[in-house]
């Protein structure tokens, strides 16, 4: 390994460290990380005042407007979102928001298993199983299933998407759709790379503000920033650059997330073995609450995970987090079982590749996306690694830095049967007669 220095200027580190009351060692790693001298008080020192208008995003206003018809009207919602932390997270968020402002919406989360990620027909069918709504609402998902939104418009139902993946085919052009990687705008650098759970925090902004205008009688008792614990959750466990308006939500939403008030979760940090009284940090999300609550997706039914955190009932709580924990347990041994035979088939077959693409029949699809980091990490290479789903061969990519996996698998998208999400980590699955083309 070859490791290279370039030498700061220490001058120009002293008076850095000066101006913001630092260390010379903090100035240096700001200066190393390109912070210009004007950014680096807001990096230290992110404050919520510091949250641009939620409605310079494009089509929020419009979403917005859709939502203040649904609660005037008392329509019927449905509401359907990703089963990682990021969808759990943004579920939570607008369900318990709708709730206080007078709507009862109904929501689901897609079995991995049985309906695949996303928007799928599946889900939908299951979702309109409780009654066709007057509003289909989708997180963390949706922004490529152009058909599937034709299908809910065909059945008289208007959407509302609110997703940060990347588009792999035309976007969904029947819904409204909240995607700043799809409608970037100038001057958005600060929230450009907001997960979801952060758009929908600037949604509920924006809801709250309208009807703060209109003295809702309830708008005006919501705080909004008790909201912020479950947005520091879903932006962490994402694991979206950690600047711009990433960087208050994460340092105001730990703070709020030791404070927090759901039952559900403060049950959930005590079985992760926490003490929020001597406060949080980002590893506590990563590596306690966020697998627990990505395990029931990736091995159950992710709405549990929705339940808990939106549950009063104590004795649920309890239940439900101990459920989390064992299944949180079950995914590790599987894991590490599927960890060691990838490692060997690099070991024997694919040292010399460039990238990595690693199959076995017996792998599980919901937990090939943490060996696919383990493995990237391991070799600094991106890898993908794949599982059994019947006739397909079904999993998650990882990527290291310098190489985009969104472009890298537009670029094998003939093989392909379905793929999408981020330059560091995608979803892929194809059938299995294709994999040496691969």
């Amino acid at each position: 390994m070859r490791w290279n220095y370039t030498p700061v200027h220490a001058d120009s580190v002293t008076a850095l460290a000066r101006s913001l009351g630092t260390t010379p060692v903090v100035a240096e790693l700001l200066f190393r990380a390109g912070i210009a001298e004007e950014g680096a008080g807001r990096f230290l020192q992110p404050a919520l005042a510091g949250l641009g208008d939620p409605f310079l995003l494009t089509n929020l206003e419009r979403a917005v407007d859709r939502l203040l018809q649904a609660i005037r009207r008392q329509e019927k919602v449905m509401i359907l979102g990703d089963y990682d932390v990021d969808g759990v997270c943004s579920t939570t968020i607008l369900v318990c928001l709708l709730r206080r402002l007078g709507l009862q919406p109904d929501y689901i989360v897609p079995r991995r298993a049985e309906e695949g990620y996303g928007l799928t027909r599946t889900s939908i069918e299951r979702a309109l199983e409780k009654g066709r709504p007057d509003l289909f609402v989708a997180l963390d998902c949706g922004t490529n299933s152009g058909e599937e939104v034709s299908y809910l418009r065909s059945q008289g139902v208007d959407v509302i998407i609110v997703d940060h993946h990347r588009s792999t085919e035309p976007p969904a052009s029947e819904a409204i759709l909240i995607n700043p990687h799809v409608h970037p705008t100038a001057g958005d650098d600060a929230w450009r790379f907001l997960c979801t759970v952060g758009l929908v925090f600037k949604l509920a902004h924006g809801l709250l503000k309208k009807l703060r205008l209109e003295n809702h009688p309830v708008a005006v008792t919501i705080v909004l920033k008790e909201y912020l614990d479950l947005v520091a959750m879903g932006t962490i466990a994402d694991l979206v650059p950690l600047h711009g308006e990433n960087r208050i939500f994460a340092r105001h939403g730990l703070r709020m997330l030791a404070e927090t008030r759901r039952p559900g979760l403060k049950t959930l940090m005590q079985v992760s073995g926490l003490k929020p009284d001597q406060g949080l940090m980002p590893t506590d999300i990563s590596f306690r609450l966020g697998p627990r609550i990505n395990a029931s997706g990736r091995l159950a039914d992710a709405a549990l995970s929705v339940d808990l955190l939106l549950s009063g009932d104590a004795a649920f709580c309890d239940t439900a987090a101990r459920k989390l924990d064992d299944l949180n347990r079950e995914r590790q041994d599987i894991e590490r079982l599927i960890t060691e035979r990838a490692e060997k088939y690099v070991e024997t077959h694919f040292l010399d590749s460039r990238g990595l693409v690693l199959f076995d029949e017996d792998w599980h699809p919901g937990v090939v996306g943490i060996v696919a980091g383990r493995i990237s990490r391991k070799y600094n290479r991106p890898a993908i690694v794949l599982g059994n789903e019947g006739t397909l061969a079904k999993g998650s990519g990882r990527g290291i830095n310098g190489y985009n996996l969104v472009e890298i698998l537009g670029a094998c998208a003939g093989c392909l049967d379905s793929w999408g999400g981020h330059p560091t980590a995608v979803g892929v699955s194809l059938k299995k007669e294709r994999l040496d083309e691969f």
